[in-house]
């Protein structure tokens, strides 16, 4: 009988977030946002591919606990992004959705910028975006087409000085799925989910809780707030495409 009851109190994802049959790729789904969205899917029966560069263990995790399977690929090449995606082919028979997550962020002085430093950064953050989005819509494209997500970034929003390069290159992100969501039209939508202040670790930086303190909501946001706002994209309407999200407590209002 308390078995039952137990059950019965579980909350359950509803029809209208149901992602039963669908394959998602989220890449740097190892830790942090990537996991919280990986598991969020899982969770609204989707069949996750977990791709990973080097954290084989946490990838390995990460699928255990959503039931899905762990790829390696190394972003910041062509090849390997091409290899990934007929991997997941392979594997799954098809592509439904991808969420554009695994990305580069340093913080650096303005004057200290290296060449290495910007191309370390666009490499992962803006080239690997474009390419995996153009693997998978061949793939998407091979049925009923398909959904894109891209996190962005609030800073891809608002400059921040101390994060030139990051900022640049997820303001170009934005650009891209603005460009993307018309050019993959009418089967494939492509939109934007931008991330606040998101905070993992038990430690906070002093410059994190500045940034936490300042925004309206008055706390930093959870890697599960970010993973609802991914969902949305998957499974709203079609209707909404070449949109840019801030999940940011009001942060980008200031």
């Amino acid at each position: 009988m308390s078995s039952l009851l137990h059950r019965s109190t579980q909350p359950r994802p509803s029809a209208a977030d149901s992602l039963d049959g669908k394959v998602v790729v989220v890449t740097g789904a190892a830790r942090r946002i990537g996991r919280s969205t990986a598991l969020h899917l899982a969770k609204h029966g989707a069949q996750v591919a977990v791709h990973f560069c080097a954290s084989a263990g946490e990838a390995a995790e990460t699928a255990d606990a959503c039931g899905g399977r762990a790829f390696q690929a190394d972003l910041t090449r062509v090849d390997e992004i091409r290899r990934l995606f007929a991997e997941v082919r392979g594997a799954f028979g098809r592509l439904d959705g991808l969420v554009n997550n695994a990305a580069r962020y340093h913080e650096m002085d303005v004057h200290e910028v290296t060449e290495q430093d910007w191309d370390e950064i666009h490499a992962v953050n803006l080239k690997a975006t474009f390419f995996c989005c153009q693997q998978a819509a061949k793939i998407m494209l091979e049925n009923d087409g398909g959904r894109i997500v891209n996190i962005s970034s609030l800073g891809g929003i608002r400059p921040w000085s101390r994060h030139v390069p990051y900022g640049a290159s997820k303001a170009g992100v934005i650009m891209l799925t603005r460009s993307l969501a018309k050019a993959l039209a009418p089967k494939i939508t492509v939109n934007s989910v931008a991330p606040g202040v998101i905070h993992f670790d038990r430690e906070m930086p002093e410059d994190i809780a500045r940034l936490a303190r300042a925004t309206p909501m008055r706390r930093h946001g959870r890697g599960e707030e970010i993973a609802q706002a991914v969902l949305h994209f998957l499974t709203g309407p079609d209707f909404i495409t070449g949109q840019i999200l801030a999940v940011d407590g009001g942060l980008s209002l200031k």
